[in-house]
């Protein structure tokens, strides 16, 4: 049991508010059930939760310790008190979540519980699929990330060796990776191969395009295809042969076609035209190719998995 005496600063707060300021990890309804269950009290006696807290008055609470360390990435599934997850597809290593536009995959500068990754290990918490306090280090993990206002596929480890075979078949390119994105005017030609330089800029969050070698600039190699022109916007397919930073987006704009909604690399008068305000991208299929050995993976070798239609509807809506 833990007590938390309430100063002059905190008083005339509601006692649910002021418990979740004061304990940040602890979920909004598990929060509601202790007080109903009179595991919160103020002052040794049961509270209603909209009571209005007094200085002086002292909260007790009899919830466990894991709820009073400090929020981090490492413990962010502790708030999450409904896992939210768009599953593509679940077995016993891995899963494929379908990410929506505007969520983080994980925590981005300050801290924020509400990340792919958060709901993913609240989900297995839940499902009896890991328990955190047996485990020396593992933590179910992303083996890839999208940006936040990119949607699509992101593929999640459920133990140690589907993690380390994931990101070896990331890095040896034995996982396709095609996305899908709206982009201004109409590419030439209509199948082509983008292969450039970016160089990452970390304290700006952006990329530059070379056309040439530079010191610090890495390959990027892009493969596109034009599946439908309507008016100023033309629908794309990208495969990824590298994976950079912003890759597509920023080869895209250098080429001349930049992504509707691209507020980094696109055009803002373009964008505002159309009233969209986050790139018109998904990542919309995966190839499981595997040529080389898996291990406890093998099963996986020539899967196909994509997200239906209405997973890309944004991308898509301009060209029904």
């Amino acid at each position: 049991m833990k007590e938390i005496q309430v100063k002059e600063n905190d008083k005339n707060q509601r006692l649910d508010r002021f418990v979740g300021k004061a304990v940040p990890l602890l979920p909004d309804s598990l929060l509601q059930k202790y007080i109903r269950l009179k595991r919160i009290k103020v002052n040794g006696k049961k509270a209603d939760r909209a009571m209005r807290l007094t200085q002086g008055d002292t909260v007790q609470l009899y919830i466990g310790d894991e709820f009073f360390e400090k929020p981090n990435d490492n413990n962010a599934y502790l708030k999450v008190g409904n896992p939210k997850l768009d599953i593509v597809y679940e077995d016993e290593n891995i899963l494929l979540i379908n990410k929506k536009p505007g969520v983080l995959c994980h925590s981005a500068g300050a801290w924020d519980w509400n990340t792919v990754v958060a709901n993913i290990q609240a989900y297995m918490l839940r499902n009896g699929e890991w328990d955190p306090g047996s485990e020396n280090a593992f933590a179910p993990a992303l083996c890839n990330r999208i940006d936040r206002n990119t949607g699509g596929i992101v593929i999640a480890a459920k133990n140690a060796e589907a993690l380390r075979i994931i990101n070896e078949k990331i890095k040896l390119r034995e996982i396709e990776k095609y996305y899908l994105c709206a982009v201004k005017g109409n590419p030439y030609p209509a199948r082509g191969r983008l292969e450039d330089y970016i160089f990452k800029d970390a304290s700006k969050n952006r990329v530059y395009v070379k056309s040439s070698p530079e010191p610090g600039a890495k390959t990027a190699v892009t493969e596109y295809k034009v599946l439908r022109t309507r008016g100023e916007l033309s629908l794309v397919e990208c495969r990824l042969l590298t994976g950079r930073t912003h890759q597509i987006r920023a080869q895209m704009a250098h080429a001349g076609w930049p992504l509707l909604g691209d507020g980094k690399y696109g055009t803002e008068r373009f964008n505002r035209q159309f009233g969209e305000k986050q790139q018109a991208l998904y990542s919309y299929k995966l190839i499981f190719e595997f040529p080389t050995d898996a291990g406890i993976l093998n099963y996986l070798k020539g899967k196909i998995f994509s997200v239906d239609e209405a997973g890309i509807e944004f991308v898509k809506k301009y060209f029904k």
